[in-house]
């Protein structure tokens, strides 16, 4: 593990972990000192309608952010400027939010300059309204996959923990698995498109994709339809 390092976004803390052995001392070491309900984002923001891109937006705009802060959850997510974490880290500053927003990104994916490893022709900056970043071992996305799971893991202790599915790729069967494994419920936004809608599928019956069945399997769904936001809001009570 290594101390800060250079030419952060804004005001984002970046702390490098090389190894799991050293995660434990890792999230103390950023302030994260005593358990806390943790929400995990992942997922995408891909292929949507102008129609459905406002929906989703105005999920993360008007009520992702506004929960996270009435009820200062840290939330976890991959970190780069993309997709699902620029949206919560735009709906964190369009409240002027200060709960913590805790990225977990590969290393060798990451574009920071003066930073070596950030060099290939794939990375992308941090998220800037992002408070914290880990930047964990890897230089292909999913690498952090395990790593967004763990994270989560000892930030929540035995506090509650949960996971939002928002459209997405091949890297989110990756991530909605490990969560999963690690035992925490996953609320699939359904009409968000691509993965979350197969996995939505797979939860109400329907022949799916086998990644979606094993999903459905481990009895941590929950599906929200994105038409129905407030929904989405009765759910997160439920669990924080």
């Amino acid at each position: 593990m290594t101390g800060n390092l250079p030419s952060a976004p804004l005001q984002t803390t970046l702390l490098r972990v090389d190894e799991p052995a050293a995660l434990p001392a890792a999230l103390p070491a950023l302030g994260f000192k005593q358990p806390r309900p943790t929400l995990v984002i992942i997922g995408g923001a891909s292929k949507l309608s102008d129609a459905d891109f406002a929906k989703v937006t105005q999920l993360f705009t008007g009520v992702i952010a506004p929960f996270a802060q009435d009820r200062q959850l840290t939330v976890v997510d991959g970190g780069t400027d993309a997709g699902v974490m620029r949206l919560i880290g735009q709906g964190r500053a369009s409240i002027d939010g200060d709960f913590p927003l805790v990225g977990v990104a590969p290393v060798g994916l990451v574009d920071l300059p003066e930073y070596a490893d950030g060099a290939s022709a794939e990375s992308c900056p941090l998220e800037p309204h992002h408070t914290h970043c880990l930047l964990v071992p890897g230089d292909q996305w999913g690498d952090e996959s395990w790593w967004m799971a763990a994270v989560a893991t000892q930030l929540a202790g035995s506090c509650g923990s949960a996971a939002v599915v928002v459209n997405g790729g091949e890297i989110t069967w990756k991530d909605a698995a490990a969560h999963a494994e690690a035992g925490r419920p996953l609320l699939v936004i359904a009409g968000s498109g691509r993965t979350a809608d197969i996995i939505a599928a797979a939860a109400r019956g329907e022949a799916a994709d086998p990644r979606a069945t094993q999903l459905v399997a481990t009895h941590k769904l929950q599906v929200v339809e994105l038409a129905q936001p407030e929904a989405l809001k009765d759910r997160l009570n439920d669990i924080f």
